[in-house]
């Protein structure tokens, strides 16, 4: 060799008995390769001050060189201990790290969690931790090594609830605590949002459900809160004096909260039961409707149903104590609140395929049992949508169509309407036997062919998805 570029890297194989064959004397090595020697254990910081707030990032790592098998070209592998400083290592925290392992991080949760819990220390109190790494080198007989201990001071922090539920008269479930609404977490998860209905009257809030301490409170004024312990603290409550959509947030770590009206439904998810529906009364399994991606307010329901009845609960809690959708009229609905008697629903008379739109801006209903129709060259009326010539439907089953009568060699389709902007939903081709339901203005175009004129039976079931073609 003319020039030795990569020497230091190249020393840690060297001194674990490791051969290395080189293409050329400038091979590189992974910047992060642990240099041998004595083994020997480092730590990302040496004082932490922990904070909720990065519960989820890593707050410290340990990171220690591999030691040395002494030229014997035997395997290492490694455990980390970490315990509290002054206990000897008599009970630590030991991971098991394997072969080729130089590095272990923890999260700040983590280190907070043993810090309270397995070392019982105190929240804002600085505690001293201590490290090493043992290694056992598998020779023969089998040896080992242990890093010099070394010290990280932590700072534990006091953890807020990981829960949060708002109760009160102004709340859609009131003051049922076992019923209260959850908050959802944030990103930050000392941050919840709540978003929805509220009614004149207070709210609060509180961190296990089924229980009223402790509870967090109105504070100084409408943007502060205050942790409320004990049945003697003052019971404050934040006041409601329009019935609106609301998005609340509130911040455990900060004490502050924010609540305003917003321009959005009171519920992102709707749902619908019945013996009318596909999953029948199986409220743990009822079926969601889809929220439009334009309006929020809107929500669809398209598919089979059945003859029966049906209304449209907000959530698929199995205790039936939620708000639901309800019938006011064919065209209205009314929004009945969880535990009331009232229990209205509409009727479908007739199984089909139908087309349901909520509106929750204006509380409005369409029920609609959607025809079929045919378009093409094939058929009588060409490809005049205008004109598109209407299936007839089965007397018993909405969900079968037929046509019978002339069709000539060309091409045909099935719209769901004469909508003259073809914007419509289709069903095309999947095969001679089988179709699809096409999204309207998507850009697929799958037709069905007729090579030879005459008269024809065609039947498609929108159920099954089933087409039968004949020629008589």
């Amino acid at each position: 060799m003319k020039k030795i570029r990569s020497y230091y890297k190249l020393l840690p194989a060297l001194l674990l008995g490791g051969i290395c064959i080189l293409s050329s004397c400038e091979t590189e090595y992974p910047d992060d390769n642990i240099k041998a020697g004595p083994l020997a254990v480092t730590a990302s910081q040496s004082t932490i001050q922990l904070n909720q707030k990065q519960i989820n990032n890593t707050g410290l790592t340990l990171t220690w060189t591999t030691g040395t098998n002494n030229g014997t070209g035997a395997s290492i592998s490694y455990v980390l201990e970490v315990d509290k400083q002054g206990n000897n290592f008599a009970d630590p925290a030991r991971f098991d790290m394997g072969k080729g392992k130089y590095s272990k991080g923890f999260t700040v949760g983590e280190l907070n969690d043993s810090l309270l819990t397995r070392w019982n220390g105190t929240p804002g109190t600085a505690m001293n931790l201590e490290a090493r790494v043992i290694s056992t080198i598998y020779t023969t007989p089998v040896t080992g090594e242990t890093s010099p201990v070394i010290s990280i001071s932590v700072t534990p922090y006091q953890p807020v609830s990981k829960t949060l539920y708002i109760i009160g008269s102004a709340s859609p479930n009131g003051w049922n605590a076992d019923n209260a609404l959850e908050l959802t977490p944030q990103a930050d998860p000392t941050v919840f949002v709540y978003q929805g209905g509220l009614g004149v009257g207070t709210f609060k809030f509180i961190t296990t459900k089924g229980q009223f301490l402790p509870s967090y409170n109105k504070g100084a004024d409408d943007t502060k809160i205050v942790l409320r312990s004990d049945n003697a603290d003052p019971d404050e409550q934040f006041s409601i004096t329009e019935a609106a959509v609301y998005k609340v947030t509130v911040s455990l770590l900060d004490l502050s909260i924010t609540y305003e009206k917003v321009d959005l439904p009171a519920y992102t998810e709707i749902y619908m039961v019945g013996d009318a529906s596909p999953n029948g009364w199986d409220i743990s399994n009822a079926t969601q409707l889809v929220q439009s991606a334009t309006d929020p307010f809107i929500f669809t329901y398209t598919g089979v149903m059945n003859a029966g009845d049906f209304k449209f609960p907000v959530n698929r809690n199995s205790d039936w104590g939620q708000d639901m959708f309800m019938r006011e009229s064919d065209t209205k609905m009314y929004l009945h609140k969880g535990g009331d008697p009232d229990d209205e629903k509409w009727t479908i008379t007739k199984k089909g395929f139908y087309v349901i739109t909520l509106n929750l801006l204006d509380l409005s209903i369409n029920i609609h049992r959607e025809k079929l129709y045919m378009v093409g060259s094939a058929t009588p009326i060409g490809w005049s949508i205008g004109d598109a010539i209407e299936l007839t439907e089965d007397a018993t089953n909405g969900c079968i169509f037929t046509y019978t009568g002339p069709m000539v060699a060309g091409e045909f389709k099935f719209p769901v309407n004469r909508n003259s902007d073809w914007g419509q939903d289709m069903y095309m081709r999947t095969s001679d036997t089988k179709m699809y339901r096409h999204k309207g203005g998507a850009s697929d175009d799958e037709k069905w062919s007729i090579t030879a004129a005459g008269d024809y039976v065609i039947t498609a079931n929108l159920e099954t998805l089933d087409i039968s073609i004949v020629k008589q």
